[in-house]
């Protein structure tokens, strides 16, 4: 018979118990900046520009699955426990989420394209600080992620509200001029699916950080459910 397993506190194998984010493809947290960077560069920039995410996306597409294939070997090759268990399946999640980040920077990126040619609109302060808070939230979301930090998981879930309340301002707001100018309505438009683009980021972020707590505590938050 076997020599039972040292287990920690917590229960998780003590083997495993340096399993981290660190045991994933690092630069699959690379989509944090690309989404925000095409709104406060704004029209009238390089064309370059607009097209680097869709470079991006392709290496985030490759790191997801690199993620999954490390998820895969180590639940066949370590019969994780426990917390362990845990982050393995929130990575797999994370992944997937990161994955969708960089979509929609492609999203945000070709709607920049278009602006490029239309006639130019700047975009509302609304839509800049929707900007910055989905970056902050994706940015903090990760670092809660690689720190193990519920209570930061916990606190970004609580920003979500805000990107929401500026997501329905900046569409107000493009609707009366939409209303005042027929002529701006394909470059409103395109400003309002980066408004909703920004706003599936600070969804997604939420998602982190609700995995984030799951890891830490064993407790499920979404859909506000605890326990």
């Amino acid at each position: 018979m076997s020599a039972p397993r040292p287990t920690s506190q917590d229960g998780s194998d003590e083997r495993y118990s340096r399993c981290g984010p660190s045991t994933f493809p690092q630069p699959a947290l690379g989509p944090e900046g690309q989404a925000a960077d095409h709104v406060r560069r704004g029209p009238g920039r390089p064309r370059a520009r607009a097209r680097r995410p869709a470079q991006g996306d392709r290496e985030v597409d490759h790191l997801e699955l690199e993620v999954e294939e490390t998820v895969i070997r180590l639940l066949a090759t370590q019969q994780p426990m426990a917390r362990d268990l845990r982050l393995l399946v929130a990575a797999t999640k994370i992944a997937n989420d990161l994955e969708r980040v960089g979509d929609h920077a492609v999203n945000i990126a070709q709607s920049a394209e278009r602006l490029l040619a239309a006639r130019v609109i700047a975009p509302e302060p609304e839509l800049l600080e929707m900007a910055r808070q989905a970056r902050a939230m994706l940015s903090g979301a990760l670092d809660a992620f690689v720190r193990g930090d519920a209570g930061l998981g916990r606190e970004i879930c609580r920003r979500d509200d805000s990107v929401d309340a500026l997501h329905h301002s900046v569409f107000r707001i493009l609707l009366t001029h939409m209303m005042e100018d027929p002529h701006i309505i394909g470059a409103a438009m395109d400003l309002f699916l980066v408004s909703r683009n920004l706003e599936r980021v600070a969804d997604l972020a939420t998602n982190i950080a609700e995995d984030v707590v799951f890891v830490v505590e064993g407790k499920t938050i979404k859909h506000h459910a605890e326990g």
